[in-house]
């Protein structure tokens, strides 16, 4: 999964989620429009150069490809890791009003294990945090960090690598130093959590936000500057963490990527790539609006986006060979 110059596709959307997305592309939002769109995502020429794993919600995984193979059997012929989005969700958390804990809990062994039998190699668990002036609290923190560790622990039970995403949420108008405190403070929460679990640091892949300025704030940082908050906050993660794959967090795509490529000028004992959904998959849906005749205009667009993030995550290399 961590292999360099290469990230991974998050292909996730709930379905709720992608209709949205497809209706605002001007696509009928079927369940086959949904599978069409994803074996689009899946079967761009090259992907495998940039992409080593994709992340898909459970219908997709549920689904075929138009030649009949499921689809984590297809993406594994392409040269590519099937994942699975595993969480169900952000819902409001009783006794801290306006804020969320993420569930999914419940019945979650079970799922994990057939999720391996259908061929599944890691999943994904996304817990969100809003920043304002009284969040996120220090209860929203804890128990989303127990959920998240609960989760990775039950992945490595099961044999799936877990992807342990705690993202603090571009929305507000606070400035980049805040969000480096926030961000800090919610990888102790999930370090703590994780840790009394016996969950083995070496076998998962941290999806963290970048360290960013609220999307409403004055002035726009520039990558260096994200770059230096974004290592330092990381730099209290152990050498033996498997990787980090940044998520996009809606940013502009190419403003994910110079970011994600000023990262590389820091040395780091764990590789720094991308796990990218919107910045990669909207150019790639706005291409295509679900016109068969404009399927390989909207694979060219995700493949010039991801072509994009591979070469940043492959600076790094290139800037030791030097």
């Amino acid at each position: 999964m961590m292999e360099l110059g290469k990230g991974i596709l998050a292909a996730d959307e709930s379905i709720a989620t992608m209709s949205k997305r497809l209706e605002e592309a001007g696509v009928e939002p079927t369940a086959e429009n949904r599978r069409l769109y994803r074996e689009l995502l899946a079967t761009a020429p090259g992907l495998a150069e940039s992409v080593s794993g994709i992340i898909f919600c459970d219908e997709t995984l549920r689904q075929t490809f138009s030649d009949g193979r499921p689809f984590a059997q297809a993406v594994r012929d392409l040269g590519i890791l099937p994942g699975i989005k595993v969480d169900t969700g952000a819902k409001p958390c009783a006794g801290l009003p306006g804020e969320t804990v993420t569930e999914g809990l419940d019945g979650l062994p079970a799922r994990l294990a057939e999720y391996a039998k259908m061929g599944a190699a890691f999943a994904k668990w996304r817990a969100v945090f809003t920043i304002t002036t009284d969040t996120p609290s220090r209860g929203a923190m804890r128990v989303n960090a127990s959920a998240l560790a609960r989760y990775a622990a039950a992945c490595q039970e099961a044999g799936i690598v877990p992807i342990v995403e705690p993202e603090v949420l571009m929305d507000g108008k606070h400035n980049r130093g805040v969000c480096r405190e926030v961000t800090s403070a919610v990888h102790t929460a999930v370090r703590t959590e994780l840790a009394l679990l016996n969950v083995d640091l070496a076998g998962i892949v941290l999806k963290p936000n970048m360290v960013l300025e609220g999307e409403s704030y004055a002035r726009q940082s520039i990558p260096a500057e994200v770059a230096d908050f974004t290592v330092g906050v990381l730099r209290q993660w152990p050498g033996d963490l498997a990787g980090v794959a940044f998520l996009s967090g809606g940013q502009p795509p190419e403003r994910a990527t110079a970011n994600l490529e000023a990262m590389q000028d820091h040395r780091t004992p764990w590789p720094l790539t991308f796990s990218f959904g919107r910045a990669l998959v909207t150019p790639a849906l706005s291409a295509w609006r679900g016109e068969p005749s404009r399927v390989a205009e909207g694979q060219a667009a995700l493949i010039e986006r991801v072509a994009a993030n591979g070469a940043a995550a492959r600076r790094r290399a290139e800037l030791e060979s030097v």
